[in-house]
């Protein structure tokens, strides 16, 4: 087997364009290349797919790679096969000669990834038994689960796959799964000894602004208004809302479509292969779109509407900014949308866990703390400097010094055992005497009405911000208990001191994110339409020939000769000789003129 370092790094630039891995990247290639099961949680734009693609090309054999969305599978496929990596997909869009093409390919052992959707599987199995498997990557392994934001019942049936392969590594990914998902994807795979890398999750590029939803279309136009000429998906609850928003959009002069389920297979494909061409760059959708979809030049994402979680919210804004240059995430929050939420639980079997998760999607909104924090401790990320790249860091609340609350809260929930969800925790702090609290004996525990003249919502709310903050952890499969963190013990026996804010929050215009200039705005737009015209040539996405951030790495650094073409980001020598003279010379025109 071959896995040393400097055959990584060659393969990782000859085929990819890069000269150094991502943060956990070769950490994950080495385990899968030593036969070990593996679960990556690493944020959309992170570079997953790298992590099964370079193994495949190291491994024998054929990597078969499960993937949710036709969308995706295709995608996958062009950017390798424009890499000169040998790749190819089997599904229901394909006719039966084209898959049986694949199928021979696959026989003749001419494929070093297999791309196919989980409910085709089954059928492909008789096949795979006759060929050498490299490893079997499940990529978006949050469908797994029933506690997860997009589960699909047929990844529920991917325990087999272990079976049947027990010597061939199982690698599975996703960009967001809490604590209860990972739990799942690693049981029902059969893999409870995988080897678990939690990238953080963290996307630095991603500005997070939440407005309340007063006058949205006013405040959308204003904002499509400041970011000109820019790619852009707005997120809906409802169908209705997708055509209304669109029809607007475009009797203003926008290129914009709508997108929802009750459209067409051949329309949707049709609407998202126009959106990933930037021949349409504003997409009105429910939340049957996107995922998978690799655009890398999405500047901005809107929810219109307050999602159901945190984990479809983040995955949706992890659309925006996948080549890591900067985007705006935008969401509109309403209590009306919370009470169409609710609704929607109503006849859910996981009723009580749905709005829990969605209880923490509202305290997000309503935050009033850096939101990059709360979001990252929602994922079990402890962090506590501000990331000034949110609205509330931009335009920050007054604080006080909270730490003797806080610290009374920290030990009621100790007293408690840990065991207690936040209502009976504010109950034992306000001394209430209700027939819960006194049926346990709570009424005897030391911190009992510690806090009794600290009203209910108000107590609510720091608790709230404790959560967001890291301090607590609120266990959702678990009856919502609160648990301490590490830094709840700091907090508690350290004396470390904590910053809760006011609970009257100014409501104030907010100071708009204005996106870093590109060094020559000239130059980039000549070479995103020589970008553009060979993809037509070559039938491809534009981001397939190289992403928005090769291009800008072209703008700044303007190279002169094929040496320092060959120095970009995301330039590898297959790229090298198809495309380096025809950039070289509008680059060299740009320079003379």
């Amino acid at each position: 087997m071959v896995n040393n370092s400097v055959t990584i790094s060659n393969l990782l630039k000859t085929h990819f364009g890069y000269s150094t891995f991502r943060f956990n990247q070769e950490a994950i290639i080495n385990d899968i290349l030593e036969g070990k099961d593996v679960l990556t949680i690493m944020p959309t734009g992170g570079g997953k797919s790298v992590c099964y693609q370079l193994p495949a090309l190291l491994l024998p054999g054929t990597a078969i790679v499960i993937s949710p969305l036709i969308a995706l599978m295709k995608d996958q496929v062009d950017v390798l096969s424009s890499n000169a990596i040998p790749a190819a997909f089997i599904n229901s869009s394909q006719d039966s000669s084209l898959n049986n093409l694949v199928f021979k390919k696959l026989q003749e052992g001419k494929l070093k990834l297999l791309y196919v959707a989980p409910e085709s599987l089954p059928n492909l199995l008789p096949h795979l038994s006759k060929i050498e498997i490299s490893l079997i990557a499940v990529d978006e392994a949050h469908c797994i689960s029933s506690w997860g934001h997009d589960f699909r019942p047929a990844y529920t049936q991917l325990g087999y796959l272990k079976e049947q392969f027990p010597q061939k590594p199982i690698a599975a990914f996703t960009a967001t799964a809490d604590k209860a998902t990972q739990h799942d994807i690693v049981t029902q795979l059969n893999i409870p000894k995988a080897e678990i890398h939690l990238s953080s999750f963290d996307r630095a590029n991603l500005f997070l602004e939440v407005r309340p939803a007063n006058n949205r279309m006013n405040q959308i136009f204003n904002f499509l208004e400041a970011r000109p000429n820019t790619s852009g998906i707005i997120y809906c609850l409802s169908r209705n809302s997708t055509e209304m928003i669109a029809k607007k959009l475009i009797k203003s002069g926008y290129k914009a479509i709508a997108y929802h389920a009750g459209l067409t297979a051949e329309q949707r494909s049709e609407i998202q292969e126009k959106f990933i061409t930037d021949e349409t760059p504003v997409i009105v959708a429910t939340i049957a779109f996107g995922m998978g979809i690799d655009k890398g030049n999405v500047r901005w994402v809107i929810h219109y509407n307050l999602p159901k979680n945190i984990e479809g919210y983040y995955q949706e804004i992890g659309r925006g900014g996948r080549d890591g240059l900067p985007s705006d995430s935008l969401l509109f929050y309403s209590y009306a949308d919370v009470v169409q939420l609710r609704k929607f639980t109503d006849d859910a079997a996981n009723k009580e866990y749905q709005i829990a998760k969605l209880n923490r999607m509202q305290q997000y909104a309503e935050a009033l703390s850096c939101r990059r924090i709360v979001l990252l401790n929602y994922f079990g990320e402890q962090v506590t400097e501000n990331c000034h790249n949110c609205d509330i860091c931009k335009a920050p609340p007054h604080y006080f010094d909270g730490t003797l609350l806080a610290q009374k809260v920290c030990s009621a929930i100790a007293r408690l055992q840990e065991q207690e969800s936040t209502g009976m925790v504010i109950d034992v702090l306000r001394g209430a005497k209700n027939a819960l609290v006194l049926e346990k004996g709570y009424q005897n525990i030391k911190t009992f009405g510690i806090l009794k003249n600290t009203s209910w919502l108000d107590l609510q709310q720091y608790i709230i911000q404790m959560i967001n903050q890291g301090i607590l952890e609120i266990r959702f499969h678990e009856k919502g208990r609160l648990l301490l963190t590490s830094l709840a013990k700091k907090i508690l026996f350290e004396n470390k001191s904590v910053r809760l804010a006011t609970l009257q929050k100014q409501i104030t215009e907010k100071k708009v994110y204005e996106p870093k200039a590109y060094v020559d705005a000239a130059l980039f737009q000549k070479l995103r339409d020589l970008r553009l015209s060979i993809a037509k040539e070559e039938n491809v996405p534009a981001f397939v020939i190289f992403n928005d951030a090769s291009l800008k790495d072209m703008a700044d650094r303007q190279p002169r000769n094929v040496v320092e073409f060959q120095n970009i980001s995301g330039v590898g020598s297959v790229k090298l000789e198809k495309f380096g003279s025809q950039f070289l010379e509008v680059i060299a025109e740009h320079q003379e003129s």
